[in-house]
């Protein structure tokens, strides 16, 4: 059977193209078996998950902060997933060492609260300085840092009123991480964003809020002892004026 030339000439494209198409098909199902048998075979093994794959995007984390005398007190509460991978980033979910088998007696959490390299870094990352000094960082016991956060206090030299407040957990493992600093004594700023470029900001506390000498106490005891002193001065004229 023969076909005109104008057929001709139309055939000989469409084989191509048909034929490329058949040789692109085989391709790409050779390569997904080459991959799939790498996988099974162990040749290739995909590429772990980063440890702060969690939500450095999402809401911010939370830290609240309180002044009394030289005491400052502060509680940092980051989301459940992000504690993950603060704990993955420091080895807390490893098997003890000897061990290959995972401890499955303990819930993350437990984990977590146990963990001396959690500790280690939560005081490595969160601290409060006044006039340049460290204020002597205490870490309460973890064992509820779902519910209640990491929970800090801080002894100054000095009645608390201006301080260096940083919070920089979360940070190193990715930039996008960030933490809302609230004031719940009087402060200024009440609040505050504390990020990976800025992980430091300045508090002042109101002094009669937090137990601190305010300007108007010395005020108040000068008027009260003027005021003794003019009492004192007004009685011995009227005595130098009563007759003998």
């Amino acid at each position: 059977m023969t076909f005109p030339l104008s057929a001709r000439r139309l055939r000989v494209p469409l084989i191509t193209a048909l034929s490329l198409t058949a040789l692109s098909v085989t391709v790409l199902l050779v390569t997904v078996l080459l991959v799939t048998v790498l996988l099974v075979t162990g040749a290739v093994t995909p590429a772990p998950a980063r440890a702060a794959s969690a939500h450095p995007f999402g809401p911010p984390s939370t830290a609240k902060i309180g002044a009394d005398g030289n005491r400052v007190t502060l509680a940092w509460l980051p989301a459940e997933d992000d504690w993950v991978a603060l704990g993955r980033s420091v080895g807390a979910f490893d098997p003890p060492v000897g061990n290959t088998a995972a401890d499955t007696s303990m819930t993350g959490e437990q984990k977590l609260a146990g963990s001396a390299a959690v500790r280690d870094y939560l005081l490595a990352h969160v601290g409060v300085t006044q006039a340049g000094r460290p204020c002597a960082a205490e870490l309460a016991p973890l064992e509820r840092l779902l519910a209640e956060g990491a929970r800090f206090s801080f002894e100054c030299p000095d009645p608390v009123v201006d301080v260096d407040v940083r919070v920089g957990a979360l940070t190193d493992l990715h930039e996008a991480y960030r933490t809302m600093l609230t004031a719940e004594t009087p402060a200024e700023p009440a609040k505050a964003l504390l990020t990976a470029e800025a992980d430091t900001r300045r508090l002042r506390f109101d002094p009669s809020a937090t137990g601190g000498t305010s300007l108007l106490v010395p005020a108040v005891a000068l008027v009260a002892v003027l005021g003794v002193l003019a009492a004192l001065l007004l009685r011995r004229r009227r005595s130098s004026d009563v007759p003998a």
